[in-house]
């Protein structure tokens, strides 16, 4: 989200490592509260590498626990605590690995695309 700078009028657009940072201290503090989630990852151009002024965030969850309709697996994750919009997908280790098996264009993208920013240390 843009900030304003204290001493400007001008909105500031937060950079991508400052966008990353807040993510992963975001994913190790749901980590704390959610034992089922096991890995966070950007995709998109904040995966790549590309983002700039008005990238949104695309996020992936890798939780143990997900079930039901996609909209229902977002509901406990507090995804506007976020520095920036955000597009999420929650999957279950086992729907990632048979995704990632599938060949689909959305596996490509991510095969492509994920960047690791936080996992559950075992």
């Amino acid at each position: 989200m843009p900030v304003r700078l204290l001493t400007q009028s001008v909105m500031r657009w937060p950079d991508a490592a400052e966008v990353l940072r807040e993510v992963s201290d975001w994913a190790e503090r749901q980590g704390q509260v959610h034992p089922s989630l096991q890995r966070v990852a950007v995709f998109g151009s904040y995966g790549r590498g590309t983002a700039g002024v008005g990238s949104d965030l695309d996020l992936l969850l890798i939780d143990a626990a997900a079930e039901g309709p996609q909209h229902g697996r977002l509901l406990p994750w507090p995804l506007e605590q976020l520095p920036l919009c955000c597009d999420a997908l929650v999957l279950t280790p086992v729907e990632l690995d048979t995704l990632m098996a599938s060949g689909q264009r959305m596996a490509r993208e991510l095969q492509r695309d994920a960047r690791w920013i936080w996992q559950r240390v075992t």
